[in-house]
């Protein structure tokens, strides 16, 4: 515990925990709610003129590492900053969970052939994901979030947030140039972060945290 206190404010442990167990919440167990019901293609003439680029399943799964280190800087800033963002975070993908539920989405994948390294990945990464829960992109929605958290922080360089906005724009190309996604999910998965950091902002109800930092500051 002393370890991951170096790494992670003690404020933000509980709260990075929340966020964690609410996407694997959100994800797995609206495929059992919504395994019944009828999904839908959101499939549009763009995704047509998309190529299939298996290299970009080398970003897409890099992604997660994006993702990491994005919120750890982001915890890190200070408690108000870090609950804000998270919260934008929880709220985003609860809006992820009404669209999973109310309208299911899926899509057909093309047959990856060949031996090369990302043909396997792109295979691997196929097998332990279905091509459904697809609209909005959580993948988009998570790199989006730590790109725009990055926006409110003072103590780190220009250089790192342009590394973080152009890493997130690349792993939005990576969804649909894998095949994982169709292009509307990713407009989808970014709006779902600006509403919910708008809605985080508006109302303050990164208040909610406090319960787990009694000691806190409790202004915004």
């Amino acid at each position: 515990m002393e370890k991951i206190k170096k790494i992670v404010p003690k404020y933000a442990i509980v709260p990075l925990l929340i966020v964690v167990l609410l996407n694997t919440l959100v994800y797995n167990g609206s495929k059992v709610i919504s395994s019944h019901l009828t999904h839908f293609s959101f499939s549009t003439l763009i995704d047509t003129f998309i190529p299939f680029v298996p290299f970009f399943i080398s970003i897409y799964i890099l992604a997660y590492l994006h993702w990491i280190v994005g919120y750890i800087v982001i915890s890190r800033e200070n408690k108000e900053t870090c609950y804000r963002i998270l919260m934008a975070e929880i709220i985003a993908k609860f809006l992820c969970l009404l669209f999973f539920l109310l309208v299911p989405t899926m899509m057909a994948r093309p047959e990856v052939t060949g031996s090369g390294i990302w043909e396997v990945l792109t295979r691997f990464i196929y097998a332990m994901d279905e091509p459904v829960n697809l609209f909005p992109s959580i993948h988009c929605l998570e790199s989006w979030m730590v790109f725009r958290g990055t926006m409110y922080l003072g103590h780190v360089s220009k250089s790192y947030k342009w590394f973080m906005f152009l890493f997130a724009i690349l792993v939005c190309f990576s969804t649909v140039l894998v095949k994982q996604h169709v292009f509307v999910d990713i407009l989808g998965g970014i709006a779902v972060v600006e509403i919910g950091l708008y809605c985080s902002k508006k109302w303050h109800i990164g208040y909610f945290f406090e319960k787990f930092n009694l000691k806190g500051k409790k202004e915004f």
